[in-house]
């Protein structure tokens, strides 16, 4: 999963996902990764993200949450930042040993990528963001994109770079659709902006889940008319890719690395 941009959505329909897969396939060993993020708060055990705690909850993936986040950083900016301003090193080996982990544990993984594709992941490479990463762990990929005015750019631009990084884009997801009659009045482009996105990406809206009340997967909850909205859609179909031959190595070092992920290994799985 990723999104066109900072705070789309890509938790909550990433959340959303994972529930309707459990109900869905009840018996569904599944597996939640988030493979960097900032902003995360410290506690007895460590660096907790809030995001992979509401991954592990609604996806009842049991793993430790340090499988399910392996790189993790406290400052609030992106993880190159970060890394940088914590004088730490980005430890690239930590997300290939929760790669190998959610593969021998899982039957099928959603991987949760940060912010948005330009994001840069590593100060000692600056060039290699959240595309890249896509690339090398190699599932395909769902965008989340705004409803409202100016999606069609950012979305646009998000699948384009996709194609040249050499990912498969699996479908859109709009997320956040208001209903109130005064919003939609006030930005007519609400009601045209579905199909433009098909037309100009050539990729299918997927789904479009509404603006809940109440929603919060940090504490559990997510609206029953989003999981409702998300249920339309048979997501075990959207992770079941070719057997391909990853490149096994994450380009923001220069070690080789065995890796599952965006990309099909033993098991489905989706970003």
């Amino acid at each position: 999963m990723t999104g066109t941009d900072t705070e789309v959505g890509k938790t909550v329909v990433t959340c959303a996902i994972a529930a309707v897969l459990r109900e869905q396939h009840r018996r569904i060993k599944l597996g939640v990764l988030k493979p960097l993020a900032s902003g995360c708060r410290r506690d007895r055990e460590g660096l907790v993200n809030e995001d992979a705690e509401a991954l592990a909850h609604f996806a009842d993936c049991r793993l430790p949450l340090d499988v399910i986040n392996p790189i993790r950083f406290r400052t609030p900016v992106a993880p190159a930042a970060a890394a940088e301003l914590e004088q730490q090193e980005v430890d690239w080996s930590a997300l290939s040993r929760s790669l190998t982990r959610l593969d021998e544990a899982s039957e099928a993984v959603i991987v949760e990528g940060v912010g948005g594709l330009m994001v840069p992941l590593d100060p000692r490479n600056p060039r290699y963001m959240v595309g890249q990463l896509a690339m090398d762990i190699g599932y395909p990929v769902i965008v989340v994109c705004r409803p409202n005015l100016g999606t069609l750019n950012h979305t646009v631009m998000t699948v384009e770079l996709l194609r040249q990084a050499g990912c498969r884009v699996s479908g859109l997801v709009i997320n956040g659709l208001d209903r109130d009659p005064v919003v939609a009045s006030a930005d007519p482009s609400i009601e045209t902006n579905r199909d433009w996105l098909e037309r100009l990406t050539g990729v299918k809206v997927l789904a479009t889940l509404p603006k809940g009340r109440g929603v919060n997967p940090a504490r559990g909850k997510l609206d029953p008319s989003v999981v409702m909205a998300a249920a339309q859609v048979n997501w075990m179909d959207l992770m079941r890719v070719p057997e391909a031959s990853a490149t096994n190595a994450f380009s923001g070092s220069s070690e080789r690395r065995a890796g599952v992920g965006f990309g099909r290994r033993s098991r489905d799985g989706a970003v």
